[in-house]
């Protein structure tokens, strides 16, 4: 029966820790060796609409003729294979790894969604044994040992980007950081204080941990009228400077959650608006860095 955070881990004696983490750094390691960049797309804020951002740089990125991969790193509330419209497929294993599901614009995907028997499923940790009457919500450091699996056990191929949705929570990112050891990053706020004072955090904790800060995307910077296309103000007059370099501004669109629930990129079927070209300069700027 597990009884410590190690066990929780899969880890087991102790004697064996350093030899089995050094393993999984290995297969780790040498699966990313096909992929040019990876980055962390977090904001350490709920609700600013990063894991819609991400399918859409994601999108964005593979119009430009790039290679993309996206893995959802949200264990427990996993949205990007339904936005990316991958939900329907069935993972299958091939030369001893798993193959992701095939997303809008031919996104590479990969997530716990793919992994769920139905909508309603939540994701737990069960045991026999002593505890085998409790259900417990995946703890952080099980999130992270299901994270480096998603990312080692799959095949990517040759990339040129794999992003990662983080989840909420700052203190999500210095896991991460510590997984993908150079790993860049991408901040998403809104224009509010309240999204500054969480946000602010984030970017430190990044910092602290010496990932390269690509910048921050400004989302929901104003509101696109329905009837006449015009942007309005939404939230406020935009955010105080985050130390960081500033992406680019995305206005909110209805549209953009539209697309979402149907699971084709906002940027697929609306390039030519305000928010779609906001997001294409947003993917080109990344692509330039």
């Amino acid at each position: 029966m597990p009884k410590t955070y190690r066990d929780l881990a899969g880890y087991g004696d102790d004697s064996r820790i350093v030899e089995q983490l050094a393993q999984h750094r290995a297969r780790l390691t040498a699966r990313l060796a096909s992929v040019r960049h990876v980055i962390a797309v977090m904001s350490g804020k709920g609700g600013v609409g990063k894991s819609s951002l991400t399918a859409n740089l994601a999108a964005a990125l593979t119009m430009q003729g790039k290679r993309v991969g996206a893995v959802d790193a949200d264990i427990n509330g996993p949205t990007l294979a339904k936005m990316l419209g991958a939900r329907q497929q069935s993972l299958r294993i091939a030369g001893g790894a798993v193959m992701p599901a095939l997303g809008a614009a031919g996104v590479q995907v990969m997530s716990m969604d793919l992994m769920l028997p139905r909508d309603d499923t939540p994701v737990k940790w069960q045991t026999s044994g002593g505890l085998a009457d409790e259900q417990y919500v995946w703890l952080g450091m099980m999130e992270i040992n299901v994270l480096r699996e998603m990312i080692s056990d799959t095949t990517w191929g040759e990339l040129e980007y794999l992003l990662l949705d983080l989840p909420p929570g700052p203190e999500r990112f210095p896991n991460v950081a510590k997984l993908v050891p150079g790993l860049d990053t991408i901040v998403v706020t809104i224009p509010t204080a309240i999204s500054q004072l969480v946000v602010s955090k984030s970017v430190t904790l990044a910092k602290e941990t010496g990932a390269h800060l690509i910048g921050y995307v400004e989302n929901m910077a104003g509101y696109v009228c329905p009837h006449c296309g015009q942007v309005g103000a939404l939230f406020g007059d935009g955010t105080p400077a985050l130390g960081i370099p500033f992406l680019g501004a995305v206005p909110f669109d209805h549209r953009l959650a539209e697309s979402a629930d149907r699971g084709i990129p906002f940027v697929l079927e609306h390039p030519d608006t305000v928010a779609g070209r906001a997001i294409a300069r947003i993917a080109q700027v990344i692509s330039k860095q």
